[in-house]
């Protein structure tokens, strides 16, 4: 198998329910079919950026695919690399985060024949017809793990939720979490702190620090790097905590109630596939269901830890969660 001079990676298969996301429209090429995926932060963040990675590095090892990735771009970078990548022939060079969101539309009509994905929601009713955008689900998540803090909240009067950059995503998550915690528990209060940093563990342990000193029993972050350190605080308090975008078991197996994983990297492998299979849908905006975006894992617990969650708890848990996958529970509209 041919490797590039960039960077390389290993192995897997795409998730059922992803394939079936995406239409089948034509046949598999017999040539690699080559992918670039882009950076913002580091591949070894425990979470967003790792991954997707992973999902890249099963690509490699499968076969069929010749893959490259550049970590740590900033913003005046972002357009160089992007149509370096474009220039060398990568048939789908994947943007990670909201940041690669203007630079890959204004790529896009430049490469008409090559791929582009956005791993972040649709920015305009219309884009390119070779530029792919997906809804991540995080307001349903996030709702979701605010039903859940309420639910194991031993004291029932406080959960809290720490944040990453301040920006219009992490706002409505915030208000998501809040959402669904007050609304399943009458009376139970949640609290918020949006740090202003996805990469600061001491923010994140003093976050979680100043929410349980206000009460708070159960914790549950968005914040990458802030985040492992939200874990710790939590740990220090003896608080409860939810992971977030990767099984965080691990680091504190005893206060993990569960960790909400994004699947990033059934997504990297399934929108790879599709551009293999010629049956990429570009154009468009791809709204997996929040169940398939986001996996519930808890280490050798499965699903989630029964210590800290009673079967009663959980039962409640997995009904809303069910009734926010088909939509009738819906958290767009609830939360503005």
């Amino acid at each position: 198998m041919r490797t590039i001079s960039r960077r390389t990676f290993q192995r897997g298969l795409v998730s059922a329910f992803f394939c079936s996301a995406l239409p089948t429209l034509g046949e598999t090429k017999n040539q690699l079919t080559r992918i670039a995926l882009l950076f913002s932060g580091v591949i070894t963040d425990g979470g967003w950026a790792e991954l997707a990675y992973n999902g890249l590095k099963e690509l490699q090892a499968q076969g069929g695919f010749q893959t490259a990735y550049e970590e740590n771009l900033t913003l005046a970078q972002m357009d160089q690399v992007a149509r370096g990548y474009s220039d060398d022939g990568f048939d789908l060079i994947i943007g990670h985060g909201v940041e690669f969101s203007s630079t890959l539309l204004e790529v896009a009509p430049d490469y008409p024949n090559q791929h582009y994905f956005v791993t972040t929601f649709l920015p305009q009713p219309t884009v390119p017809p070779n530029i792919m955008y997906v809804k991540l689900g995080y307001w349903g998540a996030a709702y979701g793990a605010g039903v859940l803090a309420a639910l194991i909240s031993d004291k029932k009067q406080v959960v809290g939720f720490i944040g990453g950059n301040d920006d219009p995503n992490q706002q409505r998550i915030k208000r998501a979490f809040i959402a669904g915690a007050e609304r399943t528990v009458p009376g139970i209060h949640a609290l918020a702190i949006v740090t202003g940093d996805y990469d600061n563990a001491s923010k994140g342990r003093e976050a979680a620090s100043i929410l349980i000193g206000n009460g708070a029993d159960v914790i549950w972050h968005a914040a990458d790097v802030t985040g492992l350190g939200a874990i710790q605080g939590a740990v220090a308090g003896n608080a409860k905590v939810i992971g977030c975008y990767s099984d965080q078991t691990a680091l504190a197996p005893n206060h993990m109630a569960t960790s909400f994983e994004m699947n990033l990297e059934g997504m990297v492998k399934t929108v790879a596939h599709a551009v293999a299979a010629r049956t990429f849908s570009g154009g468009t905006e791809w709204r997996p269901a929040v169940d398939q975006m986001w996996l519930l894992k808890c280490g050798r617990n499965g699903d989630h830890n029964p210590r800290l969650v009673s079967a009663d708890q959980w039962a409640t848990f997995k009904k809303v969660w069910t009734d926010i996958a088909s939509g009738q529970i819906d958290v767009d509209r609830m939360i503005p």
